[in-house]
Order: structure tokens, then sequence, then C-alpha cells
């Protein structure tokens, strides 16, 4: 007896869920429509930073905003290797997507009564992801071993997390730090698992295009939380006056901050990863360089909230840090930034934070909205300082480090 062969296409068939190397880079639909949690995210988490602002707040803002990020760009690294208009990529995406809503509705009171919730939520994120594509990738071992490392990794750093939920705040900072601690190092060290190696090299090639693409939608996001705050905090308990110039400061600010990142390196990224003799260095270096930057951006939006509700008086040093603190927390997340694609850090960058250290003495005294206004000068010399060094000279080719 004769058996037909089997369908294109059918289970028999099917190939894994991996990237065509000549199929198309774009972003899709989905992952756009993924990345709307973290519009919420990061609006709960900046206005979480001001509410009874202190270091420990800060502190708890920080590793809220690092688990967020985390879960972000693990699945962002899943849709540069695999398909995401493959079917079981797509309810991959979808999955994750209601997991980190479920991790930003714990936020407010993640150091609280629902630390659990974020906590497990996280891990089973993760974990849920290799137990995931392990089996849909059993045809192709390689691929297999990439994702047991990972979900090996993944599995030691959930031990701290858990024991983080059931203990009291400061200790909770401490397991989770740790926890996070793990995660991004382990991704560092291309997750090293003994039998098993680390990840090999060729393994860590991206597409250009596309990781590039999504690193600046997400950066995208994280203005327009500051947008957000910006209207959503817009206060009618001042003289018009005041309202319309902390308004008019809070928006200029936002722009120049999307100014300085767009100029140059965040123009020629995907260009920049295409030259580079090694781009999986992009890889293991792009997470924690846009994380700097965005943190600044987020703790820009809190200095928003607090001057916008309360532009008079004299500035709180709490205050101030954060005024202060988020625009140079971006300039140093920039200038790492330029030093990926250019392989050089512009004087403007490390001046731009010096300026910024040097008028905090002063604007201490000054109401709220005088310390916006001095970061904005500040920031605002930055972009004119990189306008100058551009103008009139024919385009820079990019030149990532070896």
């Amino acid at each position: 007896m004769h058996l037909a062969a089997p369908e294109p296409g059918s289970p028999w068939t099917r190939r894994p869920p991996l990237r065509d190397p000549e199929g198309p880079r774009r972003v899709t639909l989905l992952e756009l429509f993924f990345d709307l949690v973290y519009v919420v995210a990061l609006t709960l988490i900046s206005r979480a930073m001001v509410e009874q602002l202190d270091w420990r707040r800060a502190g708890q803002a920080l590793i809220l905003l690092a688990a967020v990020w985390w879960t972000w760009t693990i699945t962002t690294l899943v849709t540069d290797l695999y398909n995401p208009e493959r079917t079981e990529i797509k309810l991959l995406i979808s999955a994750v997507m209601f997991g980190a809503l479920l991790m930003t509705t714990a936020i407010p009171d993640a150091f609280n009564d629902r630390g659990l919730i974020f906590a497990a939520t996280y891990v089973a994120i993760h974990l849920g992801r290799g137990l995931f594509l392990m089996p849909a990738v059993r045809r192709e071992p390689q691929t297999q071993r990439r994702a047991a490392r990972i979900f090996i990794w993944f599995a030691v750093s959930a031990i701290p997390w858990i024991i983080g939920a059931f203990v009291s705040d400061d200790a909770r900072m401490a397991w989770w730090a740790l926890a996070l601690a793990i995660d991004y190092i382990g991704f560092r060290l291309a997750y090293p698992v003994p039998g098993l190696g680390v990840v090999p090299e060729q393994q860590r090639n991206v597409t250009a295009e596309h990781l590039s693409e999504r690193y600046q939608q997400f950066f995208i996001i994280a203005l327009g939380d500051a947008i957000l705050t910006i209207g959503s905090t817009f206060s009618m308990e001042h003289s018009e006056g005041e309202n319309i110039g902390t308004f008019a400061v809070a928006f200029l600010t936002t722009l120049v901050l999307w100014r300085i990142y767009v100029h140059k390196s965040g123009e020629l990224l995907p260009i920049a990863i295409q030259a580079a003799r090694s781009p999986s260095k992009f890889l293991v270096t792009a997470p924690y360089t846009h994380l700097l930057m965005i943190s600044g951006v987020v703790t820009t939006a809190s200095g928003f909230h607090l001057m916008l509700h309360e532009p008079t008086g004299r500035t709180p040093p709490a205050w101030l840090a954060v005024i202060l603190g988020g625009p140079a927390l971006f300039l140093a997340g920039r200038a790492s930034f330029e030093y990926e694609v250019f392989s050089r850090v512009s004087w403007s960058r490390p001046g731009g934070v010096l300026a910024l250290l040097s008028i905090a003495p002063g604007v201490v005294f000054l109401p709220p909205a005088f310390a916006s206004l001095g970061a904005l000068l500040v920031l605002a010399g930055v972009a004119y300082a990189d306008f100058r060094r551009s103008h009139g000279k024919p385009p820079e080719v990019p030149t990532p480090p070896h």
C-alpha cells in the first residue's frame, strides 16, 4: 500500500518557528500592540516614585523599572530570533502581554501586599517562555540548548524573586535586587551552564533593522510617559502664568530629550549594527544603555509631576535629586549609546552632567519651576552643541567599537 506524502505545512513537515534569513524584518503590528502595556507600566512607576519621595522609594522604583524592562527586552530578542508571524510565536507574545499587564497592575503595591503577584508573574513569564520554546524548536538542537540555558538561569533567579515576595520591604528590595543581578549578569555572560557552555557566538547575531527599531520604539514609549504626566498633571490651582510656564518647560524638556536621542546615534543605529565587525556586541550592551536612558526619562517625568503640582516655594533636596537627576541619568546613558555607535563620546554629554551638578547648589533655594528650567537650559545646550558639531558637515559614518 502506497502512503501519500505529508502535505506542506502539516505538523510532519512544519519547520521550527525561526526567522527566515531572507524574510521581512519590519516590526509587526502585534509587537506594537504588545508595547501598549509598557506605557501604563512606566506611568505607574514614575508616579509611585514621587509618593512619599525618599531614597527607599527611588530604589523601589528602579527595581520595578528594571524588572518591567527585562520582560520587554527578552521578549524583543525572542521576536528577533523567532518568526513573529508564526501562530505559536503570536500566542507566546500574547501570553507575555497578559503577564506583563498583570505585573503592571501590581506595581503600586508591589512592595506591600501585592509583592507575590508581581514576583510570581515575572517568574511565570520567563519560565513559561522557556517551557514553550524548548519543545517548539526540538528539531533545532542548538536553538533548543540556547532556550535551555536561558531557562536554567531564570529558574535560579526565580528563587530570590519568590523569597522576596514573602519578606518585608527592605529585605524584599535586597532579594529582588539579587534576582535582577542574576538575570542581568546571566544575559551579559551569554548564559553559561555547566555541561552546555555559553550561547555560541553564531546564535547571538541580531537583525539590525528589527532590533534598532524596537529600541527606538520603546524610547518613544518612555517619552509617552512624560507626555502623559504633563497632560494629566496640568493643574489649574495656580495662576494662569504659572500653569502655562510650567507646562511649557515640561513639554520643551521632553522635546529636547527626543532631539538628543535621535541626533545621529538614534538615526544611525541600524547602520551601526550592520557595520559592526561583531553585531552581537549590540545584543549585550543595548539593553543596559537603553535602560539607563529610559530610567532618566522616567525620573524626569517624576520631576514633571512634582513641578506641575507645586511650582513655587523652595525646592526640597529630594525633589532636586529627581528634577536634575533624571536628565543626568539620560545624558549618562546617551554617552554610552554614542560610544556604541561612534566609538567616542562628545564632550557635551559629560559636560551636561557636570552642568547639572553645578547648578544644584543654587537652585535648591529656588522654586521647583526654576530647577526644571535650569535642567531644560542644560539639555538645550547639549542639543545645540550637537547641532553645531554636525551642521554643514557631511553625514558621519558609524564606527562602532571592534
